[in-house]
This record gives C-alpha cells, structure tokens and sequence, in this order.
C-alpha cells in the first residue's frame, strides 16, 4: 500500500465513479482498477462495491477510508505550513449543510473563509440531515450542521440554535388573511406534503401532530425543497418547513407563511464533526467561523426568522 494508492482510493470514494475519479487524477480508468485490485489484494477485503450506478465503499472500504484522508492530510499539513508560513490554517474541508440552511450559510461562509483563511479550501456538500448524518459517521465530512442536540457514539455535537417551523401555503380552512399565525389543530385533516418518512423533520411534524392527537393527513412525501415549496404556492397543498428554507428566495415566488402554534414546533441543530480522529487546525477556524457567523445572523431576525441561539462565544 502506498500513498498513490490511497490518494486515489480517496477520490473513487468521494466522486463515486471510477470513471469520474480517473478524469479528476488523469488517470486512465483501466489503471485505476488495477491500482485498486491490487490494493484490495493487499489487503485481502472487498473495498468497493460496483454498479451500473457507481462505486460505494464496503464496510472495510469505510474504514480505509478514514485512516487514509486522515494520512494525507497529515502528509499535506508540512508542506502547506512550509509554503505559507507556520501556524497558517490550510488545507481541505469538507463541510455538509442541510438542504433548507444551505441558501442562508453558504455562500457567507465561504466569503468569510476565503477572507480570513485564503489557504483553506472548502468543500460543501448539500443534503437532507439523514444522508449527512451518514457521511459524518463514515468519515467523508470534517462538518456538518445536523437537526440534533448531542453526541452520539463517532460524532461530537456543538448545540447552536433552535429552529422554529411555519405552515406554507393557503390551507382550505378558516384563517384570517391577515393572520401570522396558524394554532396546530386548525390543521387537522389538512392536506400536506412533506419529505419521506426517514426524513428528521418529517418524523418531527409526525411526533408532534401525534402527541397532540391532530389528524395528519400527508398526500405526498418528497425529498426536494424546490418541489415542497412549488406546490404549496400552487395552493394544492401546504407544507411545514423552517424559514431558512425561503430565507433568499424572491418574495413574489414565496407562498404564504403562518408560525405553527399550539404549541410551537421547534428543532434543535448542532455542529458536529467526526470524533474518531483529530480536528484538524483548518476544521477548527472554519467550525468557529460558521459558529460566528450563525451568531450574527441569528442576531438579524430580518435575514433569518423564526430561529433561536443556544451558544455565544468561542467553540472549544
């Protein structure tokens, strides 16, 4: 085994496809299944599982995985300190937002990053909090905004903010034009759509909607914040989401939004990272970066609605 061979490794991982890998390295693709049979021989375990649909890593594949992004960081680390001056925050990191965050925290993360961290490369990844949840266990992210409040065994948690969520659209009830608010047994029988049932948020509304025995009457389940928000402006629908999920979107394109009461539905969100390994000293300045930020715009309600803060100050 040699770093060649985990450098590339860690690409088929991340790109999912040996084909995409091979153009990333300028590797021909035949070379590379050969580096990776060998290495898979080596080692004497399957480390790649292979579809029509890609290339996912088997359990071993995982493990190796975190021990050589780990591995090449270290190796990275010299060289970028040697070239930019000691002590500079370098390198690569690997952030996941949840889908309805992502409009509000990216792109300011990364104007604040590249101002105060010009060595630091971020990589962000967009998804619903299951799947991220997912890829902070296996190693593939250095941080992730996940709906908890926690540790749980492989992942740190840094609690920020409480989430409040909103009715969008126009149910075909009573309410009041003007009303900002909607009490949650007015919502009884009506029709819904939100995402699938291994969603964060969907178990959230189902618990909630249970607890207070108000009849929960979901029509369709979709994973896609666009399409969530398209019907309920349609008026076929409504959905329950936070505001950062229209935080940036044009006010003619929003439907209309009620905060949920009786009682208030509120989720928990918390930094976290993967405790298995050492925190690198670019994931450190970019996790006190976001924790900075979320601080600020917690503090404008105008850019970010609906939302609480848990921490102020330093995250040690």
């Amino acid at each position: 085994m040699d770093v060649r061979q985990l450098r590339y490794f860690v690409n088929i991982v991340d790109y999912g496809s040996l084909g995409r890998a091979a153009e990333k390295l300028f590797v021909a693709q035949p070379s590379l299944s050969q580096q990776m049979a060998r290495l898979e021989e080596e080692l004497g375990v399957p480390l790649l599982l292979r579809s029509n649909h890609g290339v996912t890593p088997t359990a071993e594949g995982n493990s190796l995985y975190r021990h050589a992004r780990l591995v090449l960081r270290q190796m990275e680390q010299p060289k970028q300190e040697v070239s930019k001056g000691g002590g500079v925050e370098s390198g690569t990191v690997a952030l996941g937002l949840p889908t309805t965050m992502t409009s509000v925290l990216a792109v300011p993360l990364f104007e604040r990053v590249q101002d105060k961290y010009p060595g630091i490369r971020l990589q962000f990844f967009e998804s619903m909090s299951g799947y991220l949840n997912e890829l902070l266990a296996n190693g593939r992210l250095d941080l992730g905004i996940l709906f908890r409040e926690s540790d749980t065994p492989g992942i740190g948690a840094l609690p920020v903010l409480d989430e409040t969520l909103y009715l969008l659209g126009e149910p075909d009830i009573d309410l009041s034009a003007r009303s900002s608010t909607c009490p949650l047994a007015r919502l009884a029988g009506v029709k819904l759509v939100a995402p699938g049932v291994a969603n964060g948020l969907r178990l959230l509304i189902e618990r909630t909607f249970s607890s207070e025995n108000v009849d929960l009457n979901i029509i369709a389940d979709i994973d896609s914040l666009p399409a969530l928000l398209l019907i309920a402006h349609s008026g076929r629908a409504c959905t329950i989401l936070p505001a950062s999920a229209v935080a940036q979107l044009d006010s003619s394109r929003l439907p209309r939004m009620r905060k949920i009461v009786d009682p208030i539905i509120r989720r928990p969100a918390s930094i976290c990272w993967p405790n298995s390994m050492p925190m690198h000293a670019a994931t450190v300045a970019v996790r006190q970066t976001l924790l900075e930020l979320i601080t600020e715009l917690v503090a404008r309600e105008e850019t970010w609605k609906g939302v609480s803060l848990r921490v102020q100050g330093n995250a040690q």
